[in-house]
């Protein structure tokens, strides 16, 4: 394992600047814009054309590669896009579910749910740990942008209650991933993350890719796998 790869499954996060080039933020960005419209995001990215190609991008970029030494393909892309008119700030919380093709019988798939037509589910942990997600930042992210935050090493810990997330966020503390334009922060969804509102009138548009093996168990299968 290179140091790369341990530092990240130490630390449930890395931030890698020079990954997509200024001019396609740029040209990201205003499909962004057009899909977001007054709303402050979407969950179905991938359903788009320039998303999926991005998402091919990255896949095929190295950085992934180094840190994930196994095949991934994208599986949903959601877009962030805040703004002085759509600000937001998010709770200290998991990624816990996946979005899936059908419903499965099995116990130990819960909290089936839809969000904007997509079917999603809580898989058992071990699915969610073999994830990782790639968060692309086409606009510069400074703190006062409302960077998201996380609690180092937290996704170590399996899926945790209120209480027990707040005491690791006591025992850690909390880092601030400060990303410039074209750099991904990379990080495991049981990660604990949050985000404060923006301090500034800016805006911070954010592609967060999910990736994974393309094949599940359970039963379950990908709606998208890019």
């Amino acid at each position: 394992m290179n140091d790369s790869a341990r530092k990240f499954n130490e630390n449930g996060f890395a931030v890698i600047a020079g990954v997509v080039s200024v001019s396609d933020c740029d040209a990201v960005a205003e499909r962004v814009s057009e899909v977001a419209g007054q709303t402050v995001g979407s969950r179905n990215a991938l359903a788009y054309g320039w998303c999926k190609s991005l998402a091919v991008q990255l896949r095929d970029h190295g950085f992934l590669a180094q840190l994930r030494p196994v095949p991934e393909v994208a599986v949903q892309c959601t877009i962030f896009d805040k703004s002085s008119e759509k600000n937001w700030l998010v709770a200290l919380h998991q990624d816990l579910s996946i979005p899936v093709r059908q419903r499965v019988a099995n116990a130990q798939c819960t909290g089936w749910t839809k969000k904007e037509g997509q079917l999603f589910v809580q898989p058992p942990v071990p699915v969610v740990e073999d994830l990782v997600a790639v968060r692309v930042q086409l606009d510069s992210c400074g703190t006062d942008s409302g960077p998201l935050r996380v609690v180092p090493s937290s996704h170590r810990h399996g899926r945790l209650s209120p209480i027990a997330a707040r005491t690791l966020k006591e025992r850690h503390g909390e880092i601030e991933c400060l990303v410039p334009k074209g750099g991904v922060l990379v990080m495991r969804p049981l990660l604990l993350h949050s985000s404060s509102k923006a301090k500034v009138p800016v805006r911070r548009r954010v592609l967060h890719f999910l990736f994974g093996p393309a094949a599940l168990p359970y039963g379950l299968r990908w709606q998208h796998a890019i």
